[in-house]
């Protein structure tokens, strides 16, 4: 009988390893919905502050979104309905992704004219 030792494989090299970015909807798992939902508003705020004036579309997104939040957040947070902790719950995952910005890489900036 042989005896087979597996050796870890390596994983391959980047040339540029992916940074990742984690925001307050993947960070925040496991703390009470509405805190969830009130760190999310900020994040929101604040991207919102960051984004160009004439990117209109993204403004329209985040704006709706805080409104959708602070609608949600009226009343008794410590005890959500279930209804209402539905649509936190699914308002946290569809903007999710809403103010990320994508870094341009070094090597597109020092192309640019």
């Amino acid at each position: 009988m042989t005896d087979k030792i597996s050796h870890p494989v390596q994983p391959s090299k980047q040339a540029h390893p992916k940074k990742h970015v984690e925001n307050s909807t993947d960070a925040t798992r496991g703390e009470p919905l509405a805190m969830r939902a009130q760190k999310r508003k900020l994040e929101l705020e604040r991207a919102l502050e960051r984004c160009p004036a004439e990117d209109i579309r993204a403004r329209n997104d985040i704006n709706v979104a805080v409104a959708s939040i602070n609608t949600l957040l009226t009343g008794d947070v410590d005890h959500l309905s279930d209804a209402t902790a539905a649509e936190l719950s699914r308002l946290l995952e569809s903007s999710k992704h809403l103010g990320e910005v994508n870094p341009v890489s070094r090597s597109h900036q020092h192309s640019k004219p």
